[in-house]
C-alpha cells in the first residue's frame, strides 16, 4: 500500500469500515444476517471514534495513521510484544484446558505451534541481519 494511504488519518476509519463489511459478508454467508449488522454496526462506531476521537486525543490520532515518530514506535514495538505474550499464555492456556479435559487440543496446538516456529525464524532473521 501506498505511504500515502496508510498515513492518513482516514487510514483507520476506512479501514474499520471495509473490515466490519467484510464481517458482515462472512457472518451473511454463514446465516447470520444479525450477527453481521451487530458487527458492522460495531465497526462503523469504532471508525467513528477514529475519525472524530483522531482529532482531540494524541493516541487515537496515532492509532489512527499519521504523527508516528521514534517514541511511537518503541510504544507500538512494547504493545505488539505484550500483547503477542498474552495471545500465546492464551492459547497455551487453551490447549492444556483441552488436553485436560480429554480432547486433542485442536486448533490451540497447531495454534501455539505457528506461534513457536514464527518467533524461531524471527529471532533467526534479526540475528542474521544485525
Amino acid at each position: 500500500m501506498s505511504k500515502s494511504i496508510t498515513s492518513s488519518r482516514w487510514w483507520m476509519p476506512l479501514f474499520s469500515l471495509a473490515l466490519g463489511l467484510i464481517m458482515f459478508g462472512a457472518f451473511a454467508i454463514g446465516g447470520s444476517v444479525g450477527d453481521g449488522v451487530f458487527a458492522f454496526g460495531v465497526m462503523a462506531v469504532l471508525a467513528g471514534v477514529f475519525a472524530i476521537g483522531a482529532t482531540r486525543s494524541e493516541t487515537l490520532g496515532w492509532l489512527g495513521g499519521p504523527g508516528r515518530d521514534e517514541r511511537w514506535a518503541m510504544i507500538d514495538l512494547r504493545a505488539s510484544a505484550a500483547a503477542g505474550l498474552v495471545l500465546i499464555l492464551a492459547v497455551i492456556g487453551a490447549w492444556l484446558y483441552e488436553i485436560a479435559n480429554g480432547r486433542d487440543g485442536s486448533p490451540y496446538g497447531q495454534l501455539g505451534a505457528v506461534a513457536g516456529v514464527a518467533y524461531v525464524i524471527a529471532v533467526a532473521v534479526l540475528r542474521w541481519r544485525s
